[in-house]
């Protein structure tokens, strides 16, 4: 059975969800798009994953900010602005009759092309834009029971070839990594920079606990994540010593705690690593503090 940070427990309205392709509403099984898109072609777009919660889209703002960062960052055009990916999000909602306890994933990719092709000189039409939006809580199990991690041999990436901070739909590497891990019987991935240090994880951040402090990598091999960014920001505003530093796997081993982080499963504790305990308490001390404190910044920014 799978087990991991994106668990979620089922729901039989999904089956029945009404999906935006440019602003038109299809049905599940009706939402459909060109073979000759360029995220299907050669994986040329960037996404967004994010939670309505109590009526809010939570942390807007900063996906927003990421998402626009992404396509300026590869040269592509959204051709809409904020306040219209937003209305198209709520339309979709409002379509859905949803308010709460959902999930939104937002794609957009260069277009079509005239013919299989990575040059974008090829691109025949405008971006494309779909948005899924899906009944998705996360299975309380995973956050009961905790995850295990696997070092894989697949690193994340030097910036000079393709930045790990770029949230994009080509994912084949992080694939690669989890497969090692799942084959090695581990939940998901752990993976390391360059360098060698600990960088991330195939799908979310990682932190770990070591005499009260909290260790998280220095940001320059792993995606910038926003759950990330705001439990440095609690830590932060509620005087708990947070490094954003190198570390290598030595270090890890002897950690007195580990989590990983994520817009979906928030904060989610590791349990073993490498085979190797990390923490029989699930979750650790450190952890379940700052899983409320993460959990009172969603209910703050859903009042805003």
């Amino acid at each position: 059975m799978v087990h991991g940070t994106h668990n979620a427990l089922d729901d039989p309205r999904n089956e029945n969800v009404l999906i935006s392709i440019n602003g038109e509403i299809f049905p599940r099984q009706e939402a459909k798009i060109s073979v000759f898109d360029s995220g299907y072609l050669v994986g040329d777009g960037v996404w967004e994953g994010l939670r309505l919660h109590h009526g809010s889209l939570v942390f807007w703002d900063d996906h927003m900010d990421r998402l626009f960062q992404g396509a300026k960052a590869i040269g592509m055009d959204i051709g809409m602005s904020r306040e219209e990916i937003k209305s198209s999000v709520e339309n979709v909602l409002e379509a859905n009759k949803m308010d709460d306890g959902v999930h939104v994933r937002i794609m957009i990719t260069r277009g079509i092309k005239k013919t299989p092709s990575q040059d974008p000189r090829l691109t025949i039409s405008g971006p494309n834009m779909v948005i899924i939006a899906e009944h998705k809580k996360a299975d309380p199990e995973t956050r009961n029971k905790g995850i295990t991690l696997f070092t894989s041999t697949v690193r994340r990436g030097s910036p000079d070839y393709l930045d790990p901070r770029l949230n994009c739909h080509s994912k084949l590497h992080e694939v690669q990594a989890l497969i090692q891990a799942i084959e090695a019987g581990a939940d998901e991935a752990l993976m390391l920079d360059v360098n060698g240090f600990v960088s991330t994880c195939n799908a979310t951040n990682f932190f770990m606990v070591k005499d009260g402090e909290v260790w998280t990598s220095t940001g320059q091999y792993c995606m910038n994540g926003i759950t990330r960014a705001k439990v440095i920001e609690a830590c932060e505003q509620n005087n708990i010593p947070c490094f954003q530093k190198n570390f290598s796997l030595y270090d890890v081993y002897g950690a007195d705690e580990a989590f990983v982080t994520g817009s979906f499963g928030g904060l989610t504790p590791v349990t073993k690593i490498d085979g190797r305990q990390i923490s029989t308490e699930v979750p650790g001390t450190i952890t379940g503090l700052l899983q409320t404190l993460y959990e009172g910044m969603i209910e703050a920014a859903s009042k805003i």
